[in-house]
Formats: C-alpha cells, sequence, structure tokens
C-alpha cells in the first residue's frame, strides 16, 4: 500500500513536501464534504496493544480484538492489503481485504495517508510467513496527518528537529520511546525504594523569596499582587529541612528546579532533582542508601547491575570507593594540601601547575579547583568523594577533628557527578557565619553565592536534629541507566533557543 511519494520528508524539495501537504488537506476536505470527517469521532474501542496481541498469540489465535494506532507503512495487492500499526507498546500487522470490509471501506482505506490515525477490529492469525497480524473485519480512520513523516527506516536524524518536535522523534525513533518509558520506571522505583524505607515525599514551592540550598544563578519572576520579586527555586533543600525541624524524620522530593546558566551535554536549565533528608543520621548513612538506591533501581529497571556507559563497563553492585578530596587530589596531582600551609602556599602552587583562580579564592577553594583540574575525569568506577573544604560547602557539619573540612561527599561515576550529600549543619549560630561569608561573596561578584535566609535560620534556633541530606540528579541517573549521551535526550522537551531569535 504505498504512499503516494515515496520519499522520506527530510530528502524532499519544499516544493514536493508542499505538495504532499497539499493533497493530504484535500483529502481531507472531500473527506468533510463526503460527511466523513474523522475530527467527529470522539472514541474508538481498544481492546488490546500490539504486544499483548503477540505475546499472546496461542490464547488470542482466531479470537476478535480490536487495536488502534498510527498507520505507519501500507502494501497494495489489488483487492487486498497489508499494513501496519504503530501503538503504544510496538506495532502489529494487519491484513485487509476487500472482501470482508466492502468495496466502499477498502476504496477509502487504500487512500489513507502514512501517519493517519486508523482503528482496526478484527480477528487474530499468523501469515504464511509466521508474522502475528490482525484479519481486518472493520477500518476506520480517527484522525488525518497532515504533514508528512520522515521516512521510518531512516528515522529522524536531525538531532535539532529532535529535540525541538519531540512528538515526531517519538513517532519515527522506537528506541527514544523506550527512554523515556524507562526514565519513567526509574522514577517509580526510586519512590518504592525511599516508601519502603520509610520517607514521606512531599511538595514545596516552586516560587521562593529567597533562593537557597545551592550555589547558582537563579531566575528571577516578580509577583504582581505582592509586588515582589520572586525566585524560581534552585534546589529543594531548606523547605525540606524546615520540615525536619517540624518533626517529619524522613522526607523526600522529585521535582523541578531551575538554574539560569549554560546549556550544554550535562546542564539545562530546568532538571529535576531528588532531595532527601532523614534525621538522625549522617553523611555516611546517606554514603549507604545512596549506594543501595542506585543497586535496587538498576537492577529492577534493567533486570542487572552491570551498566555500559561510554564505553567503560560499569557494576553498581559492588562496593563503591570511598576516598577524601584531599587523598584524590595528591593521588592524581601529586599535591598534598594536608601539606599546604595557607592560602598563599596554595596559589603559589596553583600557578606552578597551570591551575587558574579568582584572587577572592582562599586555600579551599583552590583544593576544589584541583579536584575538577585533575581528579574528576578520572573516577570512571562509582566513588564517593568526601570531606569538602568548608569554604565551599556552606549548609555542611564540620569534622569534628578537622574543622577546616565538611562532612560532605559527591557521587561520581565516568567523571560525572550523580549525587551531593552532607552532614546537614544544624548549628544556627555556625550557618549564620556561613550566609555571612556568602553574601560577602555575593559583594564581590559571586552572583551564585547564598542568600542569608532569616526563616531558615530562625527554624534552626528551634532545633534541628542530627541530619544526613542527599540530592541526587534524575536527569543524569537516567542518561547513565539508558547510556544515553546529552542531558536533551532523558528531557521530553529540553529548553531551546526560539527559532525566531
Amino acid at each position: 500500500m504505498a504512499e503516494q511519494n515515496n520519499q522520506p520528508a527530510q530528502e524532499m524539495t519544499q516544493q514536493e513536501l508542499s505538495e504532499q501537504i497539499k493533497i493530504r488537506r484535500e483529502k481531507l476536505a472531500q473527506l468533510q464534504a463526503e460527511g466523513k470527517d474523522p475530527f467527529e469521532i470522539t472514541k474508538c474501542e481498544v481492546t488490546h496493544h500490539s504486544d499483548e496481541i503477540k505475546d499472546n498469540f496461542d490464547e488470542l489465535e482466531e479470537k476478535d480484538v480490536a487495536i488502534a494506532g498510527r498507520l505507519m507503512s501500507k502494501r497494495i495487492m489489488g483487492k487486498a492489503s497489508f499494513c501496519n500499526i504503530q501503538d503504544r507498546n510496538g506495532n502489529i500487522q494487519s491484513y485487509v481485504s476487500r472482501n470482508d470490509i466492502g468495496d466502499e471501506a477498502y476504496a477509502a482505506s487504500k487512500k489513507f495517508d502514512i501517519g493517519n490515525l486508523i482503528s482496526i477490529k478484527g480477528f487474530v492469525f499468523k501469515t504464511k510467513t509466521g508474522e502475528v497480524s490482525v484479519h481486518a473485519k472493520e477500518v476506520t480512520l480517527l484522525s488525518k496527518s497532515l504533514q508528512v513523516l520522515p521516512e521510518k527506516f531512516h528515522g529522524l536524524k536531525d538531532q535539532e528537529l529532535r529535540y525541538r518536535q519531540r512528538y515526531l522523534d517519538l513517532i519515527v525513533n522506537p528506541e527514544v520511546r523506550d527512554t523515556f518509558i524507562k526514565r519513567s520506571r526509574i522514577i517509580t522505583e526510586i519512590r518504592k525504594f525511599l516508601d519502603g524505607k520509610g520517607f514521606l515525599e512531599v511538595e514545596t514551592p516552586v516560587l521562593q523569596t529567597i533562593p537557597g540550598g545551592a550555589s547558582a544563578r537563579p531566575f528571577i519572576t516578580h509577583h504582581n499582587t505582592l509586588d515582589i520579586d520572586m525566585y524560581c527555586r534552585i534546589a529543594l533543600e531548606l523547605p525540606l529541612k524546615r520540615l525536619i525541624v517540624g518533626g517529619f524524620e524522613r522526607v523526600y522530593e522529585i521535582g523541578r528546579v531551575f538554574r539560569n546558566e549554560g546549556i550544554s551535554v550535562r546542564h539545562n536549565p530546568e532538571f529535576t532533582l531528588m532531595e532527601l533528608y532523614q534525621a538522625y543520621t549522617d553523611y555516611n548513612g546517606m554514603m549507604d542508601i545512596t549506594e543501595e538506591m542506585f543497586r535496587t533501581v538498576a537492577q529492577n529497571v534493567l533486570g542487572t547491575t552491570k551498566v555500559v556507559y561510554g564505553g567503560h563497563e560499569l557494576d553498581l553492585g559492588k562496593p563503591f570507593a570511598r576516598k577524601t578530596m584531599v587523598d584524590a587530589v595528591k593521588e592524581f596531582s601529586g599535591v598534598d594540601f594536608d601539606q599546604v600551609a595557607d592560602t598563599a602556599e596554595a596559589k603559589r602552587i596553583a600557578d606552578e601547575h597551570h591551575v587558574e583562580y579568582e584572587e577572592r579564592h582562599v586555600k579551599g577553594d583552590i583544593l576544589n579547583l584541583f579536584f575538577e583540574e585533575f581528579v574528576e575525569k578520572n573516577l570512571i568506577q562509582p566513588t564517593f568523594i568526601i570531606d569538602y573544604p568548608v569554604e565551599i560547602s556552606p549548609l555542611t557539619k564540620r569534622k569534628p577533628d578537622k574543622p577546616e573540612f565538611t562532612e560532605r561527599f559527591e557521587l561520581f561515576i565516568v567523571g560525572r557527578e550523580y549525587g551531593n550529600a552532607y552532614s546537614e549543619l544544624n548549628d544556627p549560630i555556625d550557618q549564620r557565619h556561613r550566609f555571612e561569608y556568602q553574601e560577602y561573596l555575593r559583594e564581590a561578584g559571586d552572583d551564585e553565592a547564598n542568600m542569608i535566609d532569616e526563616d531558615f535560620l530562625t527554624a534552626l534556633e528551634y532545633g534541628m536534629p542530627p541530619t544526613g541530606g542527599l540530592g541526587v540528579g534524575i536527569d543524569r541517573f537516567v542518561m547513565l541507566l539508558t547510556e544515553s549521551v546529552s542531558i536533551r535526550d532523558v528531557i521530553l522537551f529540553p529548553t531551546m533557543k526560539p527559532l525566531d531569535k
């Protein structure tokens, strides 16, 4: 059942494409003139999907079914035709005969365009070649496609177009649909895991008067009634910690956060973050729950803890390595920051190693710059980097035996950060001093530094128990488990610059 023009849409000239679209509109006008407007149909019966029919052929053979989906191909052979229908779970072949559906209906079906939505009622059988199919008794046009689909065997290759028109990407690239189905399952498994641990899922405000919980540049909006500027949240942290103060011992949230920063294969201005907080534990407890969660979700979604990403074979079933930031920097750069006396010496060593820094940076900042320059790219297997400098950890408890460092870790896999966690700072006096230092950094030009949140400080003054907190970027986790190269490949509608700009 061949289309009038078999050229794929991306290979047609603009004139040919325009002619095809014109023909489709003329077909619609003719249907409407005949009182057969497909857009007037409000519903149809669907008893089975493609995979159900194929998986249960022995049970369904010769039995009637009703399917619906998009017409992806057709082959006309005189008085009979074969067509392929794509539904949410896959595709299935249908055999359509003039003798079964009648002359008028068969003539109409021959005019169907690739991309139309149709329904078929008939019985299940196997063709001579052994393909499970539906022998049509009734064929109905449900919706007219007025655009020409890209040719299915070559798919939609234009990355820019794929992201802008995700609906088209989902139609012609089945593996894309599989990725997003897997994304949904990953989030479901995270919820099941945390719910099973006694965590309570909550929702906190997206619009905030003070953006806190991370070092990031926020999006600013304006509330007309209150006549105040507000910020789209950059993290989930501070409201969730207020709930710990209020007596919820285990809480989590999965939601969108917004950071007014660059766009790359790793970054999208809005992304999905999961944060959890557990009273009466520390960052060691968070390491345990992180490792168990990654392992459990991978096993339940993929059926294995072994993952291949970027050419590297990873096993999330093995214990994750744990290294201090100082030890990791020493291993990969040869510099032992435990032996660096002060900021002046740190800057001198940075100059020797061609590590760029800013005038405001102190020893802890420069240690982190060394980590980013020499260490991150080498952390292939799952590794917890622990004990971060206090200068870059404004919401984290200090290590009692080493107060210039904090009880914080980040999880790295294939050179990327997948989680950030710490023993939460619950000393309101120390927290105020940290906020004041962040305010100093803002005045020095760091527009990603934290603002002082007086209400959060008040909450801490009422008393927050020792608490462990964890944040995991859901999009990066999905990238890992689906072997996706870009964050845009796992976000249904990534941020794009308008074409007219």
